[in-house]
């Protein structure tokens, strides 16, 4: 039987067996082309799916999932996903009531080339980047496409599906100038794959990686800092942390207990919206069938909203805004959809530091505190010249740097980080900077 027949079959007996189902279809399908040397060497095809069941049953959740859709494999999965809730202890969970929520395309024709044309697009953007003879290798030249398709059915009402998708290319490359040699990693991706330029993309990785060449070791100091975007959105990433509801019902959330307060400078704004047409994480509803909104996060720096699902609004005494997050074969968590820094009017020019790459993030950076330390690339401007700079770090706390910002780019960029995360660049007074 196919998904949607899989669904009804699950929820019947369900039923039949006086417990609440929800049960969520997701079929992922991802596409790898790689170039080398002026010709596809590599192409991956794949295709993983399945259903995910959660039962409630005397207020006890249990899952278990099935990528086989044979009667016998789903009442597996339902007898299993209901002796899984047996052995919990209880803690009151219930299903959210749910409602019919359409079927949605999101992304139409825009993946739609054939493979011929995937592939000549990543032969050209290799191409472009071994035409600059600074270029000692180019590690990786890679097409990537993802789509994914959602179906959702619940014992209480929720009824909908949708179809989601992106295409990228990326390239991981080596370039040389005399004895300065620096490895760097650039990705352009969007909704559609006409819209993807494998010329201007070559350009702009040349650009980020050969900018750092003839690097020089940066002095210890306090300095004017502006975080490109890549930095923000990393850094976004960690805020995410700090504004998900179940950090906040775990007691691992350093913004528990603050909304209304002020957590950042009144010049940033930072929203998670899944109804943007542009979005390349939107989605009409969440994995329990909470239709999706724009949500503010932060409101000219006042603390508006945590990111909850139906169990941890529940935990904190919350709504829930939308934000579960589950595959088929995983149990219910939080996450963002797109989640935007807004821009601003823009970073001035001036002295300092321009931080390009924070590298060891996972092991320098602590999300319940909000302390970093890390190793970081940079470019330092003196007197309107700017001079690469690297051997350096930086120590900060993020919510303390959040407070200290005065002036936020006008240069939105998206990145493909949890969900998708679309940053400006940051710019603070001061920042401490230790070198040689």
């Amino acid at each position: 039987m196919n998904v949607e027949q899989a669904n009804r079959w699950l929820l019947e007996r369900a039923r039949e067996r006086g417990v609440d189902l929800e049960v969520l279809a997701t079929t992922e399908r991802k596409l790898e082309i790689e170039a080398e040397e002026g010709r596809v060497s590599d192409l991956t095809h794949a295709t993983q799916g399945g259903v995910g069941l959660r039962v409630v049953a005397n207020g006890r959740t249990g899952y278990a999932s099935s990528e086989e859709l044979t009667e016998d494999a789903l009442a597996w999965a339902l007898d299993e996903a209901i002796e899984n809730a047996a052995l919990q202890e209880s803690e009151g969970a219930a299903l959210p009531t749910g409602t019919a929520l359409g079927r949605h395309d999101l992304i139409g024709e825009g993946l739609s080339a054939g493979i011929e044309a995937k592939g000549a697009a990543v032969v050209e953007l290799e191409r472009g980047v071994r035409g600059d003879d600074r270029v000692q290798s180019m590690q990786v030249a890679r097409y990537t496409e993802e789509e994914t398709e959602v179906a959702l059915g619940s014992t209480r009402g929720a009824d909908g599906g949708y179809r989601n998708g992106y295409a990228g290319l990326l390239g991981v490359l080596v370039m040389r100038a005399g004895d300065s040699v620096k490895q760097g990693f650039d990705v352009t991706i969007g909704k559609e794959f006409h819209a993807l330029e494998p010329g201007t993309t070559a350009q702009s990785m040349l650009h980020k990686v050969g900018r750092h060449l003839g690097a020089r070791p940066l002095t210890t100091g306090r300095r004017r800092a502006v975080l490109e975007p890549d930095v923000v959105a990393t850094l976004l990433g960690l805020f995410a942390y700090a504004v998900s509801g179940k950090s906040v019902a775990e007691g691992k959330s350093r913004l528990a207990d603050r909304i209304g307060e002020r957590v950042a400078s009144e010049l940033v704004t930072i929203v998670d919206d899944a109804t943007r047409s542009d979005g390349l994480a939107s989605r009409p509803f969440d994995a329990e069938g909470t239709p999706s909104q724009r949500l503010v996060l932060v409101e000219r720096g006042v603390l508006r909203s945590f990111l909850h699902n139906s169990d941890t609004a529940r935990r904190t005494g919350q709504t829930t805004t939308g934000h579960a997050s589950r595959s088929y074969a995983s149990t219910l968590g939080v996450a963002p959809s797109n989640l935007i820094l807004e821009p601003g009017a823009g970073v001035p020019e001036g002295d300092g530091v321009i931080v390009t790459d924070l590298m060891g993030v996972h092991a320098g950076a602590n999300p319940i505190t909000g302390d970093v330390s890390v190793q970081a690339m940079g470019l330092e401007v003196v007197g309107g010249e700017r001079v690469p700079v690297d051997d350096f770090a930086v120590s900060f706390n993020l919510f303390e740097l959040l407070e200290r910002v005065d002036a936020v780019g006008d240069d939105l960029t998206w990145f493909p980080k949890t969900g998708m995360i679309a940053a400006p660049s940051l710019a603070l007074a001061d920042l401490s900077f230790a070198g040689a």
